[in-house]
């Protein structure tokens, strides 16, 4: 008979520490050799983990009032924009937000710097009102003078995405990174058999309120993602082809590690940062304990011409060749490079699954599951 067991079964295994936990690169090797049957019935709990660039992430700050006090309506930290479109001294800063007047500085930049604790130039203004009628500050901030510095990341973590190449004869900057023409390289940015939800794609373990490794340290998904999708065709391993599902995230950013938090800039792209983030996976049954199981070989994803006005679908690649340094298109052999990191992203499972096996981090259910989506909207430009 099948060996079944819940989280709470599993969660007084890690309490008395006698869970077995193993990072996704143990789980997909002990797979060639041992059945799902055999891996349900020896291990608890597989620890994953991803770290690259993930644009849609930012930050809310609440800056503490002045006095008298402010309603602060135009906000700069470091000369970067931030919204302020809410609360009196409440502010979100997002990652790719750009400083004036160049692009190479930004959000990102801001959000890794207060993490460091380092000061940071906050400047506002205001038209006055009776109850704030202060009109403009400027002082100096960092992570002990405000009050929250709450990281929320409407859109990280993507199932799978898309590997980039350029068939034009020029070159092509995008956030894929540097693409050289003529297909002269392929990029792609996911951690392969490592990658959360490549790990449980149909999220029977995954959904609101999952604990998380975040940054550095814990953190929760807060609901899916923007641009969710649960679409996306399959292969015959029962991996999404391309990029589907996605998770917005948070955490207490006063906590967090810049190992695991880093701004970057592209070239003639803009400013990015890497986020990183591990998820344990509990092996319920022999159905997930296949799913922990996949290897590099058995993930696939569509290779995507960014040279092309419609980004051209020319092909599929799976994750060992792409860690391999080459793949062939129609019989062309090109050069591969990964925009994510596979060493901070086996440290994070390696860290997360110590976490687990010293009894300081439980797992979490769902408190609420995912709705499966048939696809997404394009804008439709009706002026």
């Amino acid at each position: 008979m099948s060996k079944k067991r819940s989280i709470e079964e599993i969660n007084e295994k890690i309490r008395k520490g006698k869970a077995v936990v193993l990072t996704a690169e143990q789980v997909a090797a002990m797979g060639r050799e041992e059945t799902p049957a055999v891996i349900a019935e020896k291990v608890d709990v597989v620890t994953t983990g991803t770290f690259g660039p993930m644009c849609s992430s930012g930050m809310f700050i609440n800056f503490g009032h002045t006095d008298p006090p402010m309603r602060m309506e135009r906000i700069t930290l470091n000369n970067v924009p931030v919204f302020a479109g809410i609360a009196a001294v409440d502010a979100y800063i997002g990652a790719t937000e750009t400083a004036l007047p160049h692009d190479q500085y930004g959000g990102a930049h801001v959000i890794e710097e207060l993490i460091a604790g380092k000061d940071i130039l906050l400047q506002a203004t205001a038209k006055g009102t009776d109850c704030y009628p202060r009109t403009e500050v400027k002082t100096l901030i960092n992570r002990a003078t405000v009050n929250e510095m709450i990281m929320f990341n409407p859109r990280n973590a993507y199932q799978n995405y898309n590997v980039a190449v350029n068939s034009t004869s020029k070159m092509k900057y995008t956030y894929m990174g540097t693409l050289l023409p003529s297909f002269g390289n392929a990029t792609f940015s996911t951690s392969g058999e490592l990658s959360p939800l490549l790990n449980d794609p149909e999220m029977r373990t995954i959904g609101v309120g999952t604990r998380i490794f975040f940054g550095g340290t814990t953190g929760y998904v807060a609901w899916h993602g923007t641009q969710f999708n649960t679409g996306k065709p399959v292969n015959e391993n029962g991996i999404p082809v391309g990029n589907a599902a996605t998770l917005a995230l948070i955490g207490n950013a006063r906590e967090m590690n810049t190992k695991f938090i880093r701004a970057a800039y592209f070239e003639k792209y803009g400013v990015t940062i890497f986020i990183g983030v591990g998820i344990p996976i509990p092996v319920l049954d022999e159905d997930m304990a296949r799913r922990v199981m996949i290897r590099n070989s058995q993930i696939e994803t569509n290779i995507i011409d960014y040279g092309s006005p419609g980004h051209d679908v020319l092909g599929r690649a799976d994750y060992k060749s792409l860690f391999s340094g080459e793949i062939a298109l129609n019989g062309k052999k090109i050069r591969t490079a990964p925009l994510s990191s596979l060493r901070v992203a086996r440290e994070i499972a390696e860290t997360l699954r110590l976490e687990i096996t010293a009894g300081r981090f439980l797992l979490t259910a769902p408190v609420e599951a995912f709705t499966k989506t048939p696809g997404l909207n394009n804008l439709d430009i009706r002026l």
